[in-house]
């Protein structure tokens, strides 16, 4: 019976018995009974096996499966012994939606899809071989992160390295779009190119003149950044993958825009069919003037970016809106329009209610804290990517008159439960830090040359985590307690840490820096003032205990880094950025990202299959206690522990807010009057968030009374 027959089969059954309690209990035994018969009648008869390891590489390379450039940097012998030690280890799923993730959609399968073609450690060896790109240590270094989960690449790294016709490494693409006809084209072009390839792609329309602004000299002509996200919203769904995935992007626009109104509109459930959108998702840039004037219930004004522009010859994203307001507002040659700051406000979380966005970005939050000379405008499709950006200039023939700076984002995630288990944290996280350098090495996206330009000067990666709500689970620690949020500050500054020490040493190896790093906090050492004058070291008994035996660097530690630093620099400009988890994180049996967990046994609706369960990994009477769900938890506590991470990561996280339309008592003091969700607490949390130094909120999700999820993530690129 192959794949494409597989009808009697009993592990479904056997898996959605896990959500009928008997006497009181969760069965979970069931779950491990699904997997046992997930195998037994689905993946060992229908996994081709070979005599050997050689014969089966020689196979999946005669028949276009597999590259064969990667395989010939090293000797059959060696690879040979890579398999050999992947399978001494003796992998196991510990759950069947883990072993039906990665068998449903990671694994090789024959043309035809009726057979397997490889299994988990065929997999991490492929990917470790590729990553390694010859180097034998490092190959086995990476196997040996990988087969013990405390190392995941992004989903498309896992899925596509070694692969012959395969998609691209990179997660997903930032633009942005300057205000002329030749940007606009341009970049309608790099997004159908970009969304062809795979990935999301984050598209920032600030700088585009409102509806009614002139063009050349005739008044009221520019139709403004709808009609623009309509092109977007049509480029993204023609450019599909051959139908095999839905188009995915996102357009940001500054809170101050003269369109900001109509661009909230779009997303109304209520909106006219001309401007509505349906499958884009909207994000706003927030600068820190917007929440001062909100707090105070003042008007605001919004500044047109065609006036800006040709006041201070500078796109209007590169304004600094908040030092820059009372001058702009002063000058007569700055067309601008008023409304009341908190009207917009009310506008935004009612459109968060209604349908989770738009995210925001608290773009003075995001400059403020970031190390690197140049300013972020934009961010990505999940609100993790913060990165400095420069302009294009694109001549009527549609050249590139001057290369600007564009984004694409290289990913991976560290599990934390099995990270702290680690022979060597350090020795762990400098190797993940190499593969992701191999991605960024490798990628070349010419079709899109301001894409190429970003990432051939600046070498991005994105080294994030998941599984944090369960290592908290497993040490019997409440999900926001005070040594929850103390293991969380120490855990990213070691995250930190590490990188730099390998992106030094990598750029001392290759004697090359990022572009620019002369004129970054890194070069003149200020970036490291704050570790050496108040290193982050456990303080209660019980998070010493946690990092036990893991080395803590000391004042003198970051010193002698700084010193590294600036002899012989840092061969990447961002090194960390914490992305949301789809399947990737089933797969790693741990929970997704560092939210917390939704459900005890989560629910998912598999397309033709129907409902799969998933229980809480390391669920058990002892960890019961502390697996609240998001949705019953005070929203104050997570922004509290993103925020000891945001302290330590230079680029952003995905944090998604989770609420019920009916708001348990007693959770939110201010509640008083009413225990249905209003605009109220989404402003409150959206003010609290900023006060704490959070970058960006991406998803508002809202539970209803009917258990249906409004907001719920459809990004599938960079949720590794």
């Amino acid at each position: 019976m192959s794949l494409k027959e597989l009808n009697d089969v009993s592990y479904f059954k056997l898996n959605n018995e896990i959500n009928r309690p008997v006497d009181g209990q969760i069965p979970l035994h069931k779950d491990k009974e699904a997997l046992k018969a997930f195998f037994e009648e689905n993946v060992e008869p229908n996994t081709m096996t070979f005599p050997s390891v050689e014969e089966k590489i020689n196979y999946l390379i005669a028949q276009d499966y597999l590259e064969e450039a990667f395989i010939q940097k090293y000797s059959m012998a060696f690879i040979s012994s890579l398999f050999d030690y992947l399978k001494a280890q003796k992998f196991t799923f510990k759950s069947f939606m883990a072993a039906y993730k990665f068998y449903s959609q990671y694994a090789l399968k024959n043309n035809e899809g009726t057979l397997y073609l490889e299994s988990f450690e065929d997999r991490v060896a492929f990917n470790a071989l590729y990553f390694a790109d010859g180097d034998e240590k490092l190959a086995m270094k990476l196997a040996d992160e990988m087969i013990h989960q405390r190392y995941q690449p992004a989903t498309p790294s896992f899925l596509n390295a070694g692969r012959k016709r395969r998609g691209e490494l990179v997660s997903c693409f930032l633009l942005q779009v300057t205000d002329d006809m030749n940007s606009i084209g341009r970049s309608i072009n790099s997004a159908l190119q970009l969304s062809r390839i795979g990935g999301g792609v984050g598209i920032s329309l600030s700088n585009l003149r409102e509806a009614g602004a002139p063009i050349k000299g005739y008044e009221g002509a520019a139709s403004g950044v709808v009609p623009v996200m309509k092109l977007f919203e049509d480029s993204f769904s023609y450019s599909n993958q051959l139908g095999q995935r839905q188009g995915a992007g996102v357009v940001y626009l500054d809170v101050f825009h003269p369109d900001i109104e109509m661009f909230l509109s779009t997303k109304k459930e209520n909106a006219d069919e001309k401007i509505r959108v349906k499958t884009l998702s909207l994000g706003l840039t927030i600068p820190d003037k917007f929440y001062e004037l909100a707090r105070n219930n003042e008007e605001m004004y919004l500044f047109s970016p065609y006036s800006v522009e040709r006041e201070y010859g500078v796109p209007f994203s590169y304004i600094d809106i908040t030092q820059k307001y009372d001058e702009l507002v002063a000058n007569p040659n700055i067309r601008k329009t008023k409304i009341l700051a908190r009207d917009l406000e009310n506008e935004i979380s009612k459109l968060q209610q209604e349908s989770g966005y738009p995210y925001i970005i608290n773009i003075d939050e995001a400059n403020r804290q970031n190390p690197i000379d140049g300013k972020i405008i934009m961010s990505n499709l999940c609100s993790e990517i913060l990165q400095v950006q420069t302009p294009s200039v694109i001549n009527d023939r549609q050249e590139y008159e001057v290369l600007g700076t564009d984004i694409s984002c290289n990913l991976g995630s560290t599990n934390i439960p099995n990270l702290m288990s680690s022979p060597d944290f350090g020795e762990s996280v400098r190797a993940m830090t190499r593969a992701l350098t191999y991605i960024t090495d490798s990628s070349d996206i010419d079709v899109v040359p301001s894409i190429q330009n970003g990432n051939s000067l600046n070498h991005t990666i994105g080294l994030g985590a998941m599984g944090l709500h369960t290592f908290f689970a497993k040490n019997q620690m409440s999900y926001g307690s005070p040594e929850s949020i103390e293991f969380t500050d120490v855990y990213f500054s070691l995250l930190n840490y590490w990188t730099l020490v390998e992106s030094n040493q990598i750029a001392k190896e290759r004697k090359v820096s990022f572009n620019n790093f002369e004129n970054s906090a890194y070069a003149d050492g200020t970036y490291f003032d704050r570790y050496i004058n108040q290193p982050v070291v456990p303080h209660s008994e019980k998070i010493k205990d946690i990092f036990n035996g893991i080395f803590i660097p000391a004042a003198e530690d970051w010193s002698a880094l700084r010193d590294n630093i600036q002899a012989d620099g840092l061969y990447h400009q961002n090194r960390l950025a914490v992305a949301p988890n789809g399947s990737i994180s089933y797969i790693n049996d741990t929970s997704a990202s560092i939210h917390p967990i939704t459900r005890l046994i989560e629910e998912r609706q598999e397309k033709k299959i129907g409902k799969i369960y998933y229980p809480a990994p390391n669920l058990s009477n002892e960890t019961l206690p502390y697996y609240t769900s998001a949705y019953d938890m005070d929203m104050r506590q997570v922004i509290d522990v993103y925020a000891a991470a945001q302290k330590h990561v230079d680029q952003g996280m995905s944090l998604t807010l989770f609420m019920r339309s009916e708001i348990p008592e007693g959770l939110y003091e201010w509640k008083t009057e009413t225990s249905k969700q209003t605009t109220r607490d989404l402003t409150i949390l959206r003010h609290y968030a900023f006060n704490q130094g959070i970058k960006s909120i991406y998803y508002v999700r809202t539970f209803t009374e009917d258990e249906e999820e409004i907001g719920s993530n459809q990004c599938e690129s960079c949720v590794i």
